[in-house]
């Protein structure tokens, strides 16, 4: 029964060292990341209704993410910003009710244009699939949807 004295406050101090390791290695991480409506998207299995208001942010990651909302109208508004010092993409692709591709637009950080706006081509009213595809991207931005006219 003595040894057991030892164990306790060694198995915490093991817990205690490992819970509280240095962060060091969590900085050089490489990461981007979206999220639709203040929501963090960490699959593509999300799915929304009303305006969409996105944002991303990277430090040199890239990321896929997919997710569907609902479109009652044949077309949508659409609008995309970015802010990035150094090279990588953003390209934001949507797809009608029936998969048809409606828009497929792109932005290139750090060169012009680094913003874009319009309506989208003509599709099916109904279940819509958005992917906004980040590459290598550094920087952030943000982009809305809202259904159209």
């Amino acid at each position: 029964m003595k040894s057991m004295k030892f164990v306790i406050p060694i198995l915490f101090l093991t817990t205690l060292f490992i819970g509280c390791s240095n962060n060091d290695d969590q900085e050089d991480l490489v990461v981007a990341e979206v999220s639709v409506n203040n929501s963090v998207l960490f699959d593509d299995t999300s799915d929304f209704d009303g305006d969409i208001d996105g944002d991303f942010t990277g430090n040199g990651g890239s990321t896929t993410r997919t997710f569907t909302w609902n479109n009652s109208e044949p077309t949508a508004d659409y609008n995309a910003d970015i802010t990035a010092t150094a090279n990588g993409s953003f390209r934001m692709v949507v797809r009608d009710a029936n998969n048809n591709s409606v828009l497929d637009r792109s932005l290139s950080g750090a060169s012009e244009p680094d913003s874009f706006t319009g309506v989208t081509q003509t599709g099916t009213p109904g279940i819509w699939s958005v992917t906004i595809t980040l590459t290598n991207f550094k920087g952030d931005g943000s982009f809305s949807l809202s259904e159209g006219n």
